[in-house]
């Protein structure tokens, strides 16, 4: 994965975004609660992937902050201005609320302005112990694969909940 611009970020961003020792983006909100942004590579797909984690190190609730959601729309796409790949995303099951947090994602990315440049879907899917999972995809319409993108996200989340009891 390409290194993203920092500067770029930061020009935008409402919260100060920096790279940890690690390779972590952090920033720091007014509530006092640090989150991290990381990026791995998936290689189980045919197509460049890489999973978007945004975690709450405090694990502490930062109530309606939208400075969040902007600053992670920034982070988001400075990765795509830096890496034409496709990011997926799975939401966290702590405290049963990965439903809620599904939702909050895709709204982010199904604003006006961001619908013009991205596709973001979500998929429920079966988890351990029969648990409900949220699996996201977010890719650039201007990626030449598109279709195949979304068509390999469909079946590949259809097959997940198929083997599933």
């Amino acid at each position: 994965m390409n290194t993203l611009d920092l500067n770029l970020i930061n020009a935008h961003s409402e919260y100060l975004v920096w790279l940890s020792p690690n390779g972590k983006y952090l920033f720091r909100t007014d509530y006092n609660i640090l989150y991290a942004v990381d990026f791995e590579l998936d290689s189980n797909l045919n197509f460049t992937a890489y999973w978007f984690n945004l975690t709450n190190l405090e694990h502490q609730s930062s109530p309606g902050d939208k400075k969040i959601a902007q600053t992670v729309v920034c982070i988001i796409e400075e990765f795509f201005r830096q890496n034409p790949d496709i990011l997926l995303y799975m939401c966290s099951t702590e405290g049963g609320k990965q439903a809620q947090r599904a939702r909050l994602f895709l709204r982010w990315f199904n604003g006006a302005e961001q619908q013009k440049h991205y596709v973001a879907r979500s998929v429920e899917v079966r988890g351990e112990e029969g648990r409900k999972e949220y699996v996201a995809l977010i890719v650039q319409r201007s990626n030449p694969q598109l279709e195949e993108i979304l068509a390999t996200f469909d079946e590949e989340t259809a097959m997940f909940n198929e083997l599933k009891p």
